[in-house]
């Protein structure tokens, strides 16, 4: 096996602390998130300004932190003051609610199971009565549904339901604006302290790609609509803080003129990749400082691609940003032991963290290739297919992300230590252990439906020794013609589809279910939380 990475400024300690009782329930379940130590940071070349910035961040990011508790589930501190248990407490906490992330349960007594709409929505809102209301609002991206006394639905625009805390975020981006020496830096902090109070986030996406000379960065506001599994349409707010990696990201840059030609060798065909991804792309590396809010609830990602805005994504492009501690952590501690144990021997061999690095970096760049609108007049992408969009833009961007790795290593002359072989193999360890996220979350079903689009092409052989035998060929193949169904789909908006496939392919098989278990039993962490250095 390829030499692990080394782990920059992070550092792996105990998954049980010793305050957790034994005897607890909740002990197997608290421990298959691994705490992760996230250090104080090397700040010998950010002046006092700087420094004072950074607290700043993190000041704002705990205010979205707080937001999303209420997005999501509601109020946590009389969730929390209901758990006598130590060790369950904890989990509700990784959780953000009483609900598994991995399988959409409640695990806290007097709680039924996570509703499809989370807190965007009324938990007895149906999609039909969703979809017969008249209210052109109720499907922005940035407004919550309410019942009203009558029984009637009511938009709620963000920026009025969390009034109090966005002006605390406000106050400590002007805060921030004031004392910072870059004017990217100032132009950013104040577009996105004015987007946040208005919902409105198109200038603050076109400042925030501009702000490209800055050694730190802050992403808040509401990103993702993962959250949203009723209508697929609610994003739902977070926050990094985060310090560049000014030689990684040189080297990362050199890949940003070739966009158009990513865009271009995607499989299938070319009426349903026609987006053009603005000529302003860019791609970072960074360490993660501080997550928070839906960064920090569950399963930890390791890679961001926004902004999400279709119009600045047109005319300027996205950044893409690798969090290369923390995906150096889930390299090390859960990847490649997820290698070691499930894949034969000779896989095992070209299980590479270069890989596992470049696969990410492709991910990400997917996410912002393809189609944002249908080409027949359906709208959006998100619009059209709804509640299935997030899934199936997470099976776009992970076979995707690989094939494009695959094209590198075939057209390019690029000089890092890994094939083809190494790309693929550890594209399927990482599928491996990301299958243990369950059906609960958009990504798990995701990775389930390659795993088993894999296994009907062939890709894949599971031996009596419960070990992996792969064919990297017609993993390829595989990977290519999903890669095209799902630019298909998505272009065409065909929902009925869309729904169908993943009803189809995003059932655990019993393999599955068996190698979560022997991860299990072998103690290798499904994720990873964190203790921030205060």
């Amino acid at each position: 096996m390829k030499k692990c990475l080394f782990l920059a400024a992070i550092a792996l300690v105990a998954a049980v602390s010793c305050n957790e009782s034994p005897k607890s329930p909740f002990n197997r379940s608290v421990a298959d998130y691994a705490v992760v130590n996230i250090e104080t940071p090397d700040l010998s070349g950010i002046s006092d300004n700087g420094k004072e910035v950074l607290n700043l961040y993190r000041f704002a990011a705990d205010e979205a932190d707080a937001i999303y508790w209420e997005q999501y589930f509601g109020d946590k501190q009389a969730l929390l003051d209901s758990i006598a248990d130590p060790v369950q407490k904890t989990f509700a906490q990784i959780n953000y609610g009483p609900w598994d992330r991995f399988t959409g349960k409640s695990f806290v007594e007097g709680y039924s199971d996570c509703p499809p709409g989370a807190g965007f929505y009324p938990a007895d809102m149906t999609v039909e009565e969703f979809e017969a209301w008249d209210n052109p609002l109720k499907n922005s991206p940035y407004t919550l549904v309410r019942r009203n006394a009558d029984g009637s639905l009511e938009t709620v625009w963000y920026h009025d339901a969390y009034k109090e805390h966005l002006e605390k975020i406000a106050k400590y981006l002007a805060a921030a604006a004031d004392i910072t020496i870059k004017p990217s830096v100032k132009k950013y902090l104040e577009a996105k302290a004015d987007a946040l109070l208005t919902d409105n986030y198109y200038e603050s996406g076109l400042a925030w790609l501009d702000m490209d000379d800055s050694k730190m960065d802050l992403v808040i506001g509401p990103d993702e609509a993962a959250d949203d599994q009723l209508m697929g349409i609610k994003r739902s707010y977070e926050a990094f803080v985060l310090l560049k990696n000014e030689a990684r990201t040189k080297e990362l840059m050199q890949y940003v003129s070739r966009i158009q030609d990513f865009q271009q060798d995607l499989p299938g065909d070319p009426a349903y990749k026609t987006f053009q991804p603005g000529a302003g792309s860019n791609i970072f590396s960074c360490d993660a400082l501080y997550y928070a809010g839906k960064a920090n609830a569950g399963v930890k990602v390791i890679a961001l691609n926004l902004p999400f805005d279709a119009d600045v994504q047109r005319e300027r492009g996205t950044r893409t940003i690798l969090l290369e501690n923390i995906l150096n952590a889930k390299y090390n501690h859960i990847v490649a032991p997820t290698g070691e144990i499930l894949l034969s021997p000779e896989s095992v061999e070209h299980l590479s963290a270069d890989a596992f690095f470049w696969n990410t970096v492709f991910r990400e760049v997917a996410h912002g290739l393809g189609v944002k609108e249908t080409v027949n007049g359906k709208g959006s992408v998100e619009e059209a297919l709804q509640k299935v969009a997030p899934t199936l833009e997470e099976v776009k961007a992970n076979a995707a992300g690989v094939l494009m790795v695959c094209n590198l290593q075939a057209h390019y002359d690029i000089h890092h230590i890994f094939t083809k072989e190494d790309a693929l193999t550890t594209f399927f360890a990482s599928l491996l252990r990301s299958g243990r996220f369950g059906e609960g979350s958009a990504l798990g079903r995701a990775n389930i439906i390659i795993y088993n689009y894999l296994h009907e092409k062939g890709a894949f052989q599971r031996k009596a020794s419960n070990k992996y035998s792969l064919d990297l060929a017609k993993m390829e193949d595989a990977l290519s013609e999903l890669t095209a169904l799902v630019l298909k789909t998505q272009a065409t908006g065909d929902l009925g589809f869309a729904t169908s496939f993943e009803e189809s392919y995003s059932k655990r098989s019993a393999d599955f279910d068996a190698d979560r278990q022997n991860l299990g039993l072998e103690k290798v962490p499904a994720d990873i939380r964190f203790n921030f250095h205060k």
